[in-house]
């Protein structure tokens, strides 16, 4: 397969994941649209090191890392949220930014 195609779908997810970011203000969906930009980035990792083919999984190991680190985020983002929505009653990421003690 060639190299353009993992490629163009990781731009994709990408661009996705970063209109998800900045149009939206919901928190769930901010972190769904964290994952899609790491998704991404995964894939790129694991295209480029089947493309280069060296025989020691560096990406593959690096996607790994970051799958790891994505559900340590999102375990943390979700308490967040719950948190958040336990003592506020929302999840809107515009109304969680007056919480801030100056």
């Amino acid at each position: 397969m060639p190299l353009i195609l993992p490629l163009l779908l990781a731009v994709v997810l990408f661009c996705i994941g970063v209109y998800g970011v900045l149009a939206r203000r919901n928190l769930i969906t901010l972190l769904m649209s964290f994952e899609l930009m790491l998704n991404a980035v995964n894939l790129n990792l694991v295209a480029f090191d089947a493309w280069h083919a060296d025989g020691l999984a560096t990406g593959q190991t690096l996607a790994v890392f970051v799958i790891t680190l994505a559900a340590a985020e999102i375990g943390l983002g979700l308490a967040i949220v719950l948190l958040l929505f336990r003592g506020h009653g929302h999840v809107d990421a515009d109304a969680a930014r007056d919480l801030v003690e100056s």
